[in-house]
C-alpha cells in the first residue's frame, strides 16, 4: 500500500459497522478510490458513501474519515471532489440514537480542515489557466470539469469550508468565537 493509506492496517476494521454489516471491506474499497480506474474509482466512492454517510453515521465513519482526507490530498486520485463531497455528507449526517459516532465523525472531518483550506487556496492557480479571463467550462452533472479538474476540486473545497465553518448540530460542541 506505500504510504498513502498506510495506517490502515492499524484499524480494527472488523470490529466497526457499516450500514450494511461489518466494515472489514472498507480498506479495499479506499484502495479502489486511490488507484482505481476512473470507472472503478467512482464505483467505489458511491459504494462507500452508502455504507457510511449517508442518511446516517456509524461507528467505521469516524476511522474512515482521516483515510479520505489522506485520498483529497493525493494529487494521484482521480475524483478527489467527490472524496471532499464525501465528507461533507458525512459533515451534514448524523445518527440520533449513537450521538457519539456522530459526534466523532463531525470531528473528524473538522479537524481535516487545514486540507480543505489548502486545496480551496490552488483553485485560483486552476482558473483560466488555459484561457486567460476566459470563464471556467461549465461542470458536469457532479460538479467535475473535465477541463479544469482543480477547479473542481477548488470549489469542493470551498464547499466543504463553508460547510465545516458553519456546522452546527445538537451533538457537536459548538465552535469557539472566531477572533476579533
Amino acid at each position: 500500500m506505500g504510504t498513502v493509506l498506510g495506517a490502515m492496517r492499524n484499524v480494527r476494521w472488523h470490529e466497526l459497522q457499516h450500514a450494511y454489516g461489518s466494515a472489514s471491506q472498507v480498506p479495499g474499497v479506499l484502495s479502489r478510490i486511490a488507484w482505481g480506474d476512473a470507472p472503478s474509482s467512482g464505483e467505489a466512492l458511491t459504494e462507500l458513501e452508502r455504507w457510511i454517510g449517508t442518511p446516517p453515521v456509524f461507528d467505521s465513519t469516524a476511522a474512515t474519515v482521516p483515510f479520505l482526507w489522506e485520498l483529497a490530498a493525493t494529487d494521484t486520485v482521480r475524483d478527489r471532489a467527490g472524496v471532499l463531497d464525501l465528507l461533507a455528507t458525512i459533515l451534514a449526517a448524523g445518527n440520533p440514537q449513537h450521538p457519539a459516532w456522530t459526534r466523532a465523525a463531525h470531528q473528524a472531518v473538522a479537524e481535516g480542515r487545514g486540507t480543505a483550506v489548502r486545496l480551496a487556496a490552488a483553485a485560483p492557480e486552476a482558473r483560466g489557466a488555459d484561457r486567460p479571463g476566459g470563464p471556467p467550462d461549465t461542470p458536469e452533472p457532479g460538479g467535475l470539469s473535465p477541463a479544469h479538474p482543480a477547479q473542481a476540486l477548488g470549489a469542493a473545497a470551498t464547499r466543504l469550508l463553508t460547510a465545516i465553518d458553519g456546522h452546527t448540530c445538537p451533538v457537536c460542541p459548538a465552535p469557539p468565537p472566531a477572533p476579533a
